[in-house]
């Protein structure tokens, strides 16, 4: 059998895949994202990544938002961010003539402006921020650490530091080649852990994620931040339509 082209093979890689998961277990989002639910009950559906599944759907239910559905693309997009884009269309392709309203939850992303570009295309509303670094923290106060001097941090969130060994340690080649944590991490001088929920057990994890890549370690508990803002915003939203 011929071997396929480059070309080729990120076409067939960057295809709409729709997730097909139903478990909230850190894995199971990360290579197969949440499915929409079988049973339609919202009249808005939030187009995610599925590292912020959990804190969504806690959002959901802390606020009765009854008339939200949650689909989650698959966390690993974030390892192939020229991915995202096509992913997101077709996820809004496949669900657009459901849903009244449909938006998107993720911030840039380390797609270059690609995906707001976008998403003003497809006429739908994306979460502001360049990361979900950022709108954790909320983007002002993030805005403001960066212009404090912060520039030298390297952030996890409650879902990376589960995945920490899929999303930072192995995609970088440390598992194989440990030797190279200095040269890869030298230009980071502190781990900033933003937590969304209290537990001592992840900030344990956490502090150890920063033994291990040779960082200091700093503890924030951000909460929901603009995440929970956005979500609020546009429930309302549709209340007043």
């Amino acid at each position: 059998m011929a071997r396929k082209g480059r070309a080729a093979r990120l076409t067939e890689r960057a295809a709409f895949q729709p997730p097909t998961g139903r478990s909230l277990e850190e894995t199971s989002l990360t290579e197969r994202g949440l499915a929409a639910p079988s049973r339609k009950t919202g009249r808005i559906l939030l187009i995610a990544c599925g590292a912020l599944a959990r804190e969504i759907l806690a959002i959901k239910d802390a606020n009765g938002l009854d008339h939200i559905d949650l689909t989650c693309l698959s966390a690993k997009l974030h390892l192939y961010p020229e991915q995202i884009v096509d992913a997101v269309d077709g996820a809004v392709a496949k669900h657009s003539r459901v849903y009244d309203s449909i938006y998107v939850v993720y911030a840039d992303c380390g797609t270059g402006g690609a995906l707001e570009r976008k998403c003003a295309e497809l006429g739908v509303e994306m979460i502001a921020g360049p990361h979900c670094y950022s709108f954790f923290e909320g983007n002002d106060q993030f805005t403001a650490h960066g212009e404090a001097g912060e520039i030298t941090a390297f952030y996890l969130t409650d879902f990376l530091v589960k995945q920490f060994d899929a999303f930072v340690w192995r995609p970088m080649g440390l598992d194989k080649h440990p030797e190279l944590r200095d040269m890869v991490f030298g230009n980071y001088t502190k781990l900033v852990y933003q937590s969304q929920i209290d537990d001592p057990a992840l900030v344990e994890k956490a502090e150890l994620c920063a033994k291990r890549m040779g960082l200091a370690f700093e503890h924030r508990h951000t909460g929901y931040g603009d995440l929970k803002t956005a979500v609020l915003a546009w429930s309302d939203k549709m209340a007043r339509d």
